[in-house]
């Protein structure tokens, strides 16, 4: 059986931080590929920030290819949105019964869980490997967090995000060094952003 890794995102844009964590989960794990499943609408977050989907999902591609066991995937594209990772699993389940597919989320999310539609049933059904960040405000540990398909790993914990490097772009600072450099090129030449 195929082991996937899905990470969920709207990566907007995708950054060497989400390069370095994958890297590292597929390097410390049993995992054959990780899938980057660019999400066209989080129900967590606001549409109006977002780049067209078929933008973001050229940036991941320009990203991932020279990544033998990284895709990038539009497997949410033409289901309902807003996109519940639910709903997407189960889509993916029936579209490939051979694979088996494990959720990668970040400690935060986790935190959230509770919040997601069906969550129960998503964490008795799937094996989830969960990465460390940096929280704002105080922390507290997840209800989840001893739950038998929960894996926490100790991936390095990588301060960059999309916001900042959007907040970057549209001050006019460099972020060729947070960017994998076909999408700082796909960027640069764009008003994306701006």
């Amino acid at each position: 059986m195929k082991k996937i890794g899905l990470f969920f995102g709207s990566f907007n844009p995708i950054h060497i931080g989400h390069l370095i964590l994958a890297n590292y989960i597929l390097e410390h794990s049993d995992m054959d590929e990780l899938w980057f499943v660019v999400s066209p609408q989080n129900p967590f977050k606001e549409k109006k920030s977002l780049l067209k989907d078929h933008n973001r999902l050229d940036m991941v591609q320009l990203a991932v290819k020279n990544y033998s066991k990284m895709r990038a995937s539009n497997v949410e594209f033409s289901l309902p949105q807003p996109s519940y990772t639910i709903d997407t699993l189960t889509y993916l389940h029936e579209k490939y019964p051979d694979y088996s597919f494990s959720l990668i989320m970040g400690e935060d999310n986790l935190k959230g869980l509770h919040k997601w539609k069906n969550a129960e049933t998503l964490i008795k059904n799937h094996h989830i490997i969960v990465y460390p960040r940096v929280f704002e405000g105080e922390k507290k540990d997840s209800e989840y967090l001893e739950h038998e398909n929960i894996s926490l790993i100790k991936a390095p914990i990588i301060e960059i995000s999309a916001t900042e490097i959007r907040n970057m772009i549209k001050t006019g600072k460099n972020v060729r060094p947070m960017l994998p450099p076909e999408v700082f090129e796909y960027l640069d030449g764009s008003s994306f952003y701006k």
